[in-house]
């Protein structure tokens, strides 16, 4: 990527929309990401008032993206490690301007065809949306100075919900979806378990799950945008998963 691809997105189709991936590197760089650097001031005001609202939030590590382009079906982009709370500030933006938010959606598909997901809990930074189960990169997920998508996805699964994606079908192929500078890749996950099944796996780890980062699962069976007050990234992996991939 040259220096002209520094916060601008290129080559992505219309947002909001399911395309097929042929392949994810994301480099993570030493420094300092350039929107930390310019809003490290008001990222930490901000940050009191979010902690002063909830005092559950954690300003942890994540990776955060300054470049980013789709070029013969695969994603490239360039990130920092960046604290949450700097994040938290740049999802405030109206326009999202200086980064982009790269997260990884693994679709859990039961045997009877509904799509599993997860409630978040109150304490969490979206309190009662529903979505895969999923959280942002961070430096566990960094191997070789890249990201690595699947072992965030297996890693994230495990510790919401107890279930081991090793022992889902995959055909391990990546999709994503591009709106409002956020990037969501999506891999989709069957389970040979029926979704009664699976969720009561989900609710057995709740019971000895110490971080309770989820309120509880639930089985999708519709793409109706209505039925859950569903995070904004799950619209077009619902429209995707109704209409093609079950």
């Amino acid at each position: 990527m040259s220096e002209t691809d520094a916060d601008t997105a290129t080559g992505f189709p219309p947002e909001a929309r399911i395309f097929p991936v042929e392949g994810v590197r994301l480099r993570v760089l030493d420094g300092v990401h350039p929107f930390h650097l310019e809003n490290r001031a008001a990222a930490e005001a901000n940050w009191q008032a979010e902690i002063a609202a909830n005092p559950a939030l954690f300003d942890g590590r994540m990776v955060f993206q300054h470049r980013l382009a789709l070029s013969n079906g695969v994603v490239e982009g360039e990130g920092y490690v960046v604290p949450y709370s700097t994040f938290l500030w740049w999802r405030r933006q109206p326009l999202g301007q200086g980064g982009f938010h790269v997260f990884a959606f693994p679709v859990i598909a039961s045997a009877d065809g509904a799509l599993i997901a997860v409630e978040m809990a109150a304490h969490t930074a979206n309190p009662g949306q529903v979505y895969c189960a999923a959280g942002s990169l961070d430096p566990h997920d960094i191997v070789d100075g890249h990201c690595d998508i699947a072992g965030n996805m297996m890693r994230e699964v495990r510790e919401e919900t107890g279930l081991d994606l090793g022992e889902a079908a995959t055909d391990g192929r990546f999709f994503a979806s591009f709106a409002r500078r956020r990037l969501t890749i999506v891999r989709l996950f069957r389970f040979d378990l029926p979704a009664g099944a699976i969720l009561d796996r989900i609710a057995a780890h709740m019971e000895v799950d110490e971080e309770k980062e989820i309120a509880g699962a639930v089985a999708i069976r519709s793409p109706d945008p209505a039925a859950h007050p569903y995070n904004p990234a799950m619209l077009p992996v619902l429209d995707w998963f109704f209409a093609e991939a079950r």
